[in-house]
């Protein structure tokens, strides 16, 4: 495991031998979601998703690879865990891929134009519709419009050789079409949530189709898996967790996920999915936001340092780049910069990172970090199954059900009332 944790600018705000105080209060938590106990008990197959039933993973690899082999462009249509999670990896380990696209994440027409204009230059297209119930509206009516481009495209059969349908595995509309049509299918287990689902065929087929090694991942992920369900003190999870919890005890309202590496910006979003889904009902729950530095350091950057102060910090950082750039001197210096010479960006970033900390740290705003020594298909999937486990772990201390969504619904049943949906008054 190359996770590492960094507590020391929390030590201001939560006394040091607290820690293990406030690490034995979250501990009933972790229990809770070990032991399979708790109100959504049920979705908690996420747990053991290091695992894969056997044949899925090999299969995946099969499609997957075909697509590659025909350089055909992949085109995931589906929302929210349907979406970020595959996302957020590939945009960390492949951020330069055209290979693969999103529609269905939201209703735009310019959008969908703009990837419809996109793959009439492409000689070969695969669709990729990813959903339980396959009537979700957003994934819907992309699908709706992409499918009559690519039978238009291909023919019937044509198209139906190349559409691979991510759904329930015996129900749902998107199942019956599946079945009516004969799409390849994989199945979405019943037993994980949408914004647990990365690493089921949700998120590895399309990790798989950008040519990402996803066996790696989930060996990421298994290894995090023994440190994170250990009921040591040590378990990263549950430390993450309980510092969470106890500063949001102290009136910390807003959690801000801050990363020094462009690359990470759509794990950020996953993160935002998973932590506000998950723990944001009955009125409580820790707000999530997140920046990426040191962007927007010119911006959110003056709100963090002098703004309310009912927030806390987590950077997520990355050690190493998989490329040095080093400063040259310049003779005429017109820009003051030569005290740089000879230093690389990756030393640069570091040394913004830790005047960052220090400054949000005097500025009163609790922060700890995060860190990976670099960018692999092992760290992501470290990064994933901790994040997963601590958030389950801070929703349980938080008396809230971290596996449902109530609140989603309320939108939806208000956009089917004003777009006169049947049986919806």
């Amino acid at each position: 495991m190359t996770l590492q944790l960094d507590f020391a600018n929390i030590y201001p705000f939560i006394e040091e031998n607290a820690f293990e105080k406030i690490g034995e209060q979250t501990r009933p938590a972790l229990r809770t979601v070990l032991d399979r106990s708790g109100p959504g008990k049920e979705y908690l197959g996420w747990l053991d998703l290091p695992q894969q039933e056997p044949g899925t993973l090999e299969r995946i690899q099969e499609v997957a690879s075909g697509i590659r082999e025909k350089d055909a462009t992949l085109i995931c249509i589906g929302i929210g865990g349907s979406y970020l999670g595959h996302k957020s990896v590939i945009e960390a380990l492949q951020p330069y891929t055209d290979s693969v696209l999103y529609a269905g994440q939201n209703i735009s027409a310019d959008h969908l134009q703009h990837i419809l204009d996109i793959i009439d230059e492409r000689e070969e297209v695969y669709l990729n519709p990813i959903s339980k119930s396959g009537t979700t509206t957003e994934p819907g009516i992309a699908f709706r419009v992409l499918r009559k481009w690519h039978e238009e495209r291909y023919g019937e059969q044509g198209s139906a050789s190349r559409i691979i349908a991510t759904t329930d595995s015996s129900k749902g509309a998107l199942r019956e079409l599946s079945d009516q049509k004969g799409y390849q299918t994989f199945a979405i287990p019943d037993d994980v949530g949408g914004r647990y689902s990365v690493l089921t065929p949700v998120g590895l087929f399309p990790i798989a189709a950008a040519g990402i090694d996803i066996k790696a991942l989930l060996g990421g992920a298994g290894a995090m898996r023994k440190q994170a369900t250990s009921d040591s003190p040590e378990n990263p999870s549950l430390r993450y967790a309980a510092v969470r919890n106890s500063l949001y005890e102290q009136g910390k309202a807003i959690e801000i996920l801050s990363t020094f590496n462009p690359r990470l910006q759509y794990f950020t979003e996953w993160w935002k999915q998973l932590a506000g889904e998950s723990e944001g009902k009955d009125r409580k729950g820790l707000f999530p936001a997140s920046a990426v530095l040191s962007t927007d350091l010119h911006s959110l950057g003056q709100w963090i340092q002098d703004g309310p102060r009912n927030i806390f910090e987590t950077f997520l950082t990355v050690k190493n780049s998989d490329h040095t750039i080093t400063i040259e001197a310049s003779n005429e210096n017109a820009d003051n910069l030569n005290y740089l010479a000879g230093k690389d960006f990756d030393a640069i970033n570091e040394k913004a990172y830790q005047g960052t900390a220090q400054a949000h740290t005097d500025g009163g705003v609790p922060n700890l970090t995060v860190s990976v020594d670099k960018l692999s298909e092992e760290t992501v999937g470290e990064l994933i199954y901790f994040l997963e486990m601590a958030v389950a772990i801070t929703g349980y201390r938080m008396d809230v059900n971290p596996f449902n969504q109530p609140g989603v619904e309320a939108y939806k049943t208000n956009m089917f009332r004003l777009l006169g949906k049947p049986g919806v008054g």
